[in-house]
């Protein structure tokens, strides 16, 4: 991937964790796939229910790259979000935006950990914050996956084989049926 498209894409994400948590909520995990370095879109995971649905749920973002044939997915998480979710144990910093980079047979883990400034607080006792973003640390090449963020990159590169004369449109549509927010560029909208 080219560096500006990966820079472009950190930003981008970045921008949506710091707007979502401005307004009290962690945006949901969500998946990018590219097709010889052309952005498919942006789809983020459906409400999930914690434990077996989340897991499932997470990794089910891989069939929108496996039926556009993505050669290169980027995914995206908060640690603590997922773990909870997913009734997993927390691995690497919390609070972290997680991001990987991966193609086929390979993938690099960028963490980009921060600390919560609180802007506000309701009477309920929920809070918006603001992410302070800490030093990240070095790019690790075949870094530790969350099973289900790795799940979804092992199965973003394998191919649906779905009998319908437009495998990636009815891909679409079952998965915005099933709650998966999917928001296509322009090359790739139906």
């Amino acid at each position: 991937m080219e560096a500006g498209l990966w820079d472009a894409l950190v930003g981008v994400v970045k921008e949506a964790y710091t707007a979502g948590l401005g307004e009290g909520t962690v945006p949901r995990p969500l998946i990018m796939p590219l097709v010889r370095g052309e952005l498919v879109g942006m789809i983020w995971v459906r409400p999930l229910k914690a434990g077996e649905d989340a897991l499932v749920g997470i990794a089910q973002l891989a069939n929108i790259a496996a039926a556009a044939r993505a050669d290169e997915v980027v995914l995206a998480w908060e640690t603590h979000d997922v773990a909870t979710a997913c009734e997993l144990p927390i691995v690497g910093p919390a609070p972290c935006l997680n991001m990987v980079l991966a193609a086929p047979g390979e993938h690099v883990l960028h963490q980009f950990p921060y600390t919560e400034q609180v802007l506000s607080r309701s009477s309920g006792g929920w809070g918006s914050v603001a992410p302070d973003w800490r030093p990240a640390p070095a790019p690790q090449p075949g870094g530790e996956l969350v099973p289900p963020i790795q799940a979804a990159v092992n199965y973003a590169f394998t191919p649906l084989e779905l009998n319908h004369p437009d495998p990636f449109g009815v891909t679409v549509v079952l998965m915005e049926e099933d709650g998966y927010r999917v928001s296509l560029t322009e090359a790739f909208d139906r």
